[in-house]
């Protein structure tokens, strides 16, 4: 079900005016209700049974089981990070957080890791915390019950570290992220799932030759501050708000020596780069083509869902590019190797904005929902590649490639619809062959069987039914249905469920490979390489085509895990 759009119910810039009146029949005064605890406190020390101590939750996602917690609604998060312009030490962070309960609770928890917490306050008044695995267990001191908003400020560290396993990523000038799919906490406290979108606020300080971009769009100008004693010089506060709801896995705040560009897309969008300023000028005609990226995709699916986009260049050996929501991060390998054909590149580019419709805007509502992103993704950039590479790029011979493969896929990572849990130490493996090429296979077995019309119909009314929310699979099936006017539910249980890929419509000559026929796809070490010179390249990305060479047709190859490189999309 697709979640509405929510406003945050708390101005952040305005003082917090405590928690909501409680509903008539319960405790309604702060006071009133600490007495009661205080209460309740002394007759548990004459022999009232001790409820069950605390620990790990989470909302019981089948991949990421431990992923999110119950209780709570988050509605917005007030970010501030203090960065001293070292990349390598913990940065002094605030997150303020604006949530409703969902149920009676005693005990909070929030996803957060790689962090020390110094205090935590809820609805103003200190609360106890402990650390349990990547949980922080919050005890409030009054009990919050079922319809409140309760605001939840925690005073914590946030470690950049030298691990790979997402959240904060080192660049040669400064820091990005990279959180999908399990690394927002890894960062800040969060309820760290797709399905609990909320609005995002960003205050960063930072020394005044560091330039700190963020989601959404900036608040006014960057505030000067005089340096105090121990800081090495002046500092500026740069504020970013997002006008949409959003992921924490789609978080981004990015730090170095940057310039930011800007200019305008379809229909005036502001349209902002971020770029080593050193690499201003080799970057720029890559730059200058997502106006027309942007262009492209309207025509294909309706308006642009966000305020603003931009493409992010890391100076970093990351073996991904992210969709991180308004903007996209892109490893500068990418664009500086020359050596890739430029219909290649842009493809990539064009996988990235999709994400902005297919992921962003309509995310998904559990993790085994991630082929709707990748399916989509993976379609729009094979038809762009197709318009602009021609032969070389052709959809139908990539397809056809990919059912080949399709039986040696599944049978390695799952169906598209239910993938197999993360490889032990690899949270990022499930993005797999059959989650990108593997599920794209879907979207052209589909068109197939209802035809263009209705199949670009239902493109368009998706993302648009869903904008700003969550949606899953059974969602598609019953839409997919409606708009084709055929009960296509027995159709979707084969291709997105079964172990053996279903004939595809109208190509009875089209054969997949037993699963045994060979062993399964590996990682790949390195790139597609292009036919002219078979140049080395970059790692694909992790949400790269690894699905296709320059010379057409799907890599065989699986995406580079986390641990190998940063985090994939």
């Amino acid at each position: 079900m697709s979640l509405r759009s929510r406003r945050p119910s708390r101005d952040p810039d305005r003082p917090d005016r405590g928690l909501t009146r409680a509903p008539r029949g319960r405790i309604a005064s702060q006071a009133a209700r600490r007495a009661a605890v205080l209460g309740l406190a002394a007759a548990a020390t004459l022999g009232a049974a001790v409820p069950p101590g605390p620990g790990p939750l989470g909302i019981g996602d089948r991949l990421f089981p431990m992923l999110g917690n119950p209780g709570y609604d988050v509605t917005s998060y007030d970010i501030s990070l203090d960065y001293s312009g070292h990349n390598d030490r913990p940065l002094n962070a605030v997150t303020d957080i604006t949530a409703r309960a969902t149920g009676d609770l005693d005990r909070i928890n929030l996803d957060f890791d790689r962090g020390s917490v110094s205090s935590v306050m809820v609805g103003g008044l200190p609360a106890q915390h402990e650390q349990h695995g990547e949980d922080l267990v919050v005890t409030p001191l009054v009990p919050v019950l079922r319809g409140e908003e309760l605001r939840i400020v925690i005073r914590h560290t946030s470690d950049p570290g030298d691990k790979s396993d997402g959240g904060w990523i080192r660049t040669t000038d400064g820091l990005a992220m990279a959180n999908q799919a399990d690394a927002g906490h890894r960062v800040f406290p969060c309820n760290d799932h797709p399905s609990d979108k909320a609005f995002f606020t960003f205050h960063i300080s930072a020394p005044k030759d560091v330039t700190a971009v963020a989601n959404g769009e900036p608040v006014g100008k960057p505030v000067e501050e005089r340096a105090e004693k121990g800081d090495p010089g002046p500092r500026r506060t740069w504020t970013y708000r997002t006008e949409h709801p959003m992921a924490t896995e789609l978080a981004q705040v990015s730090l170095g020596t940057s310039t930011v560009l800007r200019r305008r897309g379809p229909h005036g969008l502001p349209v902002r780069d971020v770029v080593p300023t050193a690499d201003r000028a080799a970057l720029a005609p890559w730059l200058a083509k997502t106006p027309g990226h942007l262009a492209w995709m309207e025509r294909k699916i309706g308006r642009y869902p966000f305020e603003t986009y931009g493409v992010l260049v890391a100076d970093a050996k990351t073996g991904f590019e992210l969709e991180t929501q308004t903007l996209s991060l892109f490893e500068k390998g990418l664009f500086t190797t020359n050596r890739l054909p430029a219909w290649y590149v842009e493809s990539v580019m064009v996988h990235e904005l999709t994400h902005q419709w297919f992921g962003d805007s309509v995310s998904p509502h559990r993790w085994s929902d991630v082929w709707l992103n990748e399916s989509h993704a993976t379609w729009y950039e094979a038809l762009y590649a197709q318009e602009k590479g021609g032969k070389a790029a052709s959809l139908e011979t990539r397809m056809r490639r990919a059912y080949e493969l399709s039986d040696r896929w599944r049978a390695a990572g799952g169906p598209p619809a239910s993938p197999k849990p993360p490889d032990p130490g690899k949270k990022i493996s499930i993005f797999r062959p059959v989650i990108y090429d593997g599920s794209a296979l879907v979207l052209y077995a589909l068109r197939q069987k209802i035809g263009p019309t209705a199949f670009d119909r239902l493109e368009r009314t998706w993302v648009a039914r869903h904008r700003d929310g969550v949606a899953g699979t059974a969602d598609f099936i019953a839409l997919a249905s409606d708009v084709a006017g055929q009960n296509l539910a027995g159709f979707f249980r084969s291709w997105l469920y079964a172990a053996k890929t279903p004939p595809m419509p109208g190509e009875p000559s089209w054969k997949s490979q037993s699963p045994t026929a060979a062993p399964a796809p590996e990682a790949p070490t390195e790139a597609p390489k292009p036919t002219a010179d078979r140049a080395e390249a970059p790692k694909p990305a992790a949400d790269r085509p690894e699905s296709q060479k320059p010379t057409g047709g799907p890599h065989e190859a699986d995406k580079p895990s986390l641990t190998d490189a940063g985090k994939p999309s």
